[in-house]
């Protein structure tokens, strides 16, 4: 897989776990072509995943946040407008935007933007003229499922209709 198919793979899926197991599909397993158990760095191919990760993470096509079960979560940024229209409906602390930084000491640290700072004025006015219902509908079953599982604090309130 290439760096442009990963983000082709997130841009089809619309939401994917980067390699936790969940109600969408994870890049690491489709990036090995099989279920993992354990670390993805404990992989043969930990190398590739590692590479193809980074370059999701550094697109901006992509929405790097954990609002699915508090994971790293990749979302396209065809959904943003969804995933902003329904925004009440989540932990505000998921929506944050994950930004992995290089300090000046050669570590890696992770920042947040908290929502909806990161949010784009176009997304804000496409997620206002968008119904509750197109905005689920686009969202998938990843969200009714975890609405009818309560998924884990990733939901706080009934979606107003």
């Amino acid at each position: 897989m290439t760096p442009i198919q990963a983000i082709r793979f997130v841009k089809n899926q619309g939401i994917v776990l980067e390699s936790a197991h969940g109600s969408v599909p994870n890049l690491a397993e489709a990036i090995t072509g099989k279920r993992m158990r354990g670390s993805w760095w404990a992989q043969p191919k930990r190398q590739e995943i590692f590479l193809l990760t980074r370059a999701v993470r550094d697109s901006e096509e992509i929405l790097v946040c954990r609002v699915v079960n508090g994971k790293i979560t990749y979302v396209h940024r065809r959904l943003w407008p969804a995933l902003v229209r329904l925004a009440r409906q989540f932990d505000h602390e998921r929506l944050g935007r994950v930004r992995e930084v290089h300090t000046s000491r050669g570590e890696h640290e992770l920042q947040i933007v908290p929502y909806p700072r990161w949010v784009p004025t176009e997304v804000k006015i496409l997620a206002r003229k968008m119904t509750a219902k197109l905005a689920m509908f686009q969202l998938g079953e990843w969200y009714f499922e975890g609405r009818n599982r309560g998924a884990r604090g990733s939901f706080s309130q009934p979606v107003s209709r």
